[in-house]
């Protein structure tokens, strides 16, 4: 027979109110810890930004598309436009951290060789005739939005020939900012052949829109942590210790537009394909990530210590929840400050192992039990150990949180299991008042 352990029901449901009292009040100081982390993350987002305007950001190359003016019936001058038939990239991009005060920016310099080819484009579908071309109007336009990221003299090689660059877009309908190539064209010649090279800073990511009627791009970079984004997925890419490589291959029925139209195209704005350039750990993101489990280590530890007073009969005042409460908290302000000067690693190890040697050792004071005390210590690290394994599987956060919690309920069931919760009073107060009545019985007539 296992013994039944007894409480007294009404002095545990005022604990228990008065535990979830102090859960409740803890969600303050979580917010404002959560508030921290926000603030950390706007002022390192600002410095990223400034940084920005003066060295590039986010580069989104779309071009180069050839323009050619024309007159219209009413003899104003409108505008046609035409892609590359092919249109290739191979880049190399090497990354390099700014830091300014406590915030990092990840910046790279990307060196692009860039070409293809244009075909004149039927004018018949256009319902534009030849005689309207302004041949000798005509030019190329190459949307580049960071401009000051611009490394290298660009020389634009078409047929052979050399033109200049000019700043600027003469049509800003398709290209908000760019480069303008003013050109003459021959329509006897039936392919222009182009080239050049560009020499391009930024930060965040690289974006190339695939104008070509086939497009292939290749680029690499000794950086490893990247996400590929936009509309199109490489076809082929390998990531690892030495960087990535990654290719794409696009025709032009995967877009959504043509090669060659009059007027405005809001489609070719939207198409692109490029790399983010990401460091491995953000220790904003990750502390945020983490700060999301608090109120359940709150509870946890809330847990396992009215276990402790329960079932060894050690009562344990609020005040001392609400004291280790206060160190749990702690924990997160200081994996905060701590990780903006080293690893995030070593960050947690620093900020986990002060939050466990404080608490066990004020459990020592509380338990008078060095046994409990290192049981609590026990539990505490292989609960922070725990939310460590969970930050670093991002994509299996929930299912091993979830898992978690089902293992911590089942483990609290099965030590209350012996708990005989109908018993209102204890041994010794049942035999007080019994005493107590049978002394009134005696003096009876």
């Amino acid at each position: 027979m296992k013994a039944k352990f007894g409480v007294n029901t009404d002095m545990i449901m005022v604990k228990v109110i008065v535990v979830a009292v102090l859960v409740i009040i803890m969600l303050f100081p979580i917010r404002m810890v959560i508030s921290l982390i926000e603030e950390r993350e706007d002022s390192q987002k600002a410095v990223q930004n400034e940084i920005s305007q003066k060295i590039g950001g986010v580069q989104r190359i779309t071009g180069p598309v050839l323009v050619l003016p024309y007159l219209t019936e009413a003899n104003k001058i409108g505008y046609s436009y035409c892609l590359p038939d092919d249109f290739k990239v191979n880049g190399d991009i090497n990354t390099e951290a700014r830091k300014r005060t406590l915030y990092k920016s990840l910046v790279y310099q990307s060196n692009l060789n860039i070409k293809g080819s244009f075909s004149l484009p039927c004018l018949d579908k256009l319902n534009i005739k030849q005689e309207q071309i302004q041949w000798d109007d005509a030019f190329i336009l190459l949307g580049i939005p960071y401009l000051q990221g611009i490394k290298n003299k660009i020389v634009f090689n078409l047929n052979g020939k050399d033109f200049d660059v000019q700043p600027g877009v003469n049509d800003n309908t398709i290209i908000g900012s760019g480069l303008t190539v003013n050109i003459t064209i021959d329509p006897s010649v039936s392919k222009f052949e182009f080239g050049f090279d560009l020499v391009l800073n930024g930060s965040e990511g690289l974006y190339i829109t695939p104008v070509g009627k086939e497009s292939k791009i290749h680029l690499k970079s000794p950086w490893e942590t990247v996400s590929f984004s936009g509309d199109f997925l490489p076809g082929e890419k390998t990531i690892g210790k030495d960087g990535f490589d990654a290719k794409w291959e696009i025709f032009d029925y995967n877009r959504n537009y043509v090669q060659t139209w009059i007027g405005n195209n809001d489609l070719l704005k939207q198409s692109s394909l490029g790399v983010e350039f990401k460091y491995p750990v953000d220790q904003y993101q990750m502390t945020m990530r983490s700060v999301k489990y608090a109120i359940v280590f709150i509870m946890l530890t809330f847990v396992v210590f009215f276990l402790v007073e329960l079932l060894s009969r050690k009562r344990i005042h609020p005040v001392q929840y609400l004291l280790v409460s206060c160190a749990l908290v702690l924990f997160y302000t200081l994996l905060l400050a701590i990780s903006e000067h080293l690893d995030f690693k070593l960050s947690y190890f620093i900020s986990a192992s002060a939050t466990v040697a404080l608490i066990t050792a004020y459990s020592k004071t509380m338990f008078k039990n060095i046994k409990q005390a290192c049981m609590m210590g026990g539990f505490l690290s292989i609960l922070y150990t725990y939310l460590y394994i969970i930050l670093q599987l991002e994509s299996m956060s929930l299912l091993f949180g979830a898992a978690g919690l089902f293992i911590a309920l089942a483990i609290v069931m099965f030590a209350l299991r012996n708990v005989d919760w109908y018993k209102k009073k204890t041994t010794s107060e049942t035999d007080i008042e019994k005493a107590a009545e049978d002394k009134v019985d005696n003096y009876m007539p």
